[in-house]
């Protein structure tokens, strides 16, 4: 019997849109697919199906031994569980997190995602896209502050993005998990990827020379942040 691993990728920033000379993180995605020549799905729901995104995604996957496609909310929508059901990944866009959230959940997609996930699709993003798949992310979806924003639960926690590159990111998490706004959970830097499997980190990557992941929890009154181990893909920037 075939043993189905259940993968999510969180990616805390950067990526084809930022990077597309640099195509490692999608080799990797794609290295983790069971098929040899994987179908992908970019879903830009969160940037209102931007155009630009949409291009910069064919733009990229072009270039690779894929089948690669597009879920669009904004313009006619394809049959949802045939295309959904047949992809080997799925690749979540960056954006506003909540309007993102409550389109998937007016069109039935979240379900989907989580049958895909349990059936062996890989499920991956950036962003708006890392934090979707967790208990609770932190998101600029609202225009003044970052927030604390419930999301899908398909992996338990928090997670917080762009650690690095986003100055307010570091002190909002840690102010949320002091007060127990968040669970404890991970925090990305842009050009790192959390990689998990049935549930639990597998390992972080990057294709950069110093960018890192965390693991962020709080005790006795304070803080904590553990830095992971990262496997370096190779062709940092």
């Amino acid at each position: 019997m075939i043993e189905i691993r259940k993968q999510i990728v969180a990616i805390g920033g950067g990526g084809f849109s930022s990077e597309p000379e640099n195509p490692v993180l999608d080799l990797y995605l794609l290295d983790q697919a069971e098929a040899s020549i994987p179908a992908v799905c970019f879903i830009p729901t969160a940037s209102g199906d931007d155009p630009a995104y949409i291009s910069a995604f064919y733009a990229a996957y072009n270039r690779y031994e894929c089948k690669p496609s597009h879920l669009s909310f904004f313009s006619r929508t394809p049959d949802l569980r045939s295309l959904i059901l047949g992809q080997d990944v799925i690749y979540v866009g960056g954006g506003n997190t909540r309007s993102m959230l409550a389109v998937w959940r007016d069109w039935g997609l979240v379900e989907l995602l989580r049958e895909a996930c349990k059936s062996g699709v890989l499920l991956a993003g950036v962003s708006a896209g890392a934090i979707c798949w967790f208990e609770q992310g932190l998101t600029d979806s609202y225009e003044d502050e970052l927030t604390a924003l419930d999301c899908l639960g398909f992996l338990g926690g928090s997670c917080s993005p762009h650690y690095d590159s986003e100055p307010d990111r570091r002190p909002a998490y840690h102010r949320f998990m002091m007060s127990n706004t968040v669970l404890p959970g991970y925090a990305v830097e842009d050009g790192a990827a959390a990689h998990f499997v049935d549930g639990e980190l597998l390992q972080v990557v990057s294709w950069r020379s110093q960018a890192k992941a965390y693991r962020v929890s709080r005790s006795a009154g304070s803080v904590l942040e553990e830095s992971l181990d990262v496997r370096r893909l190779g062709q940092a920037g």
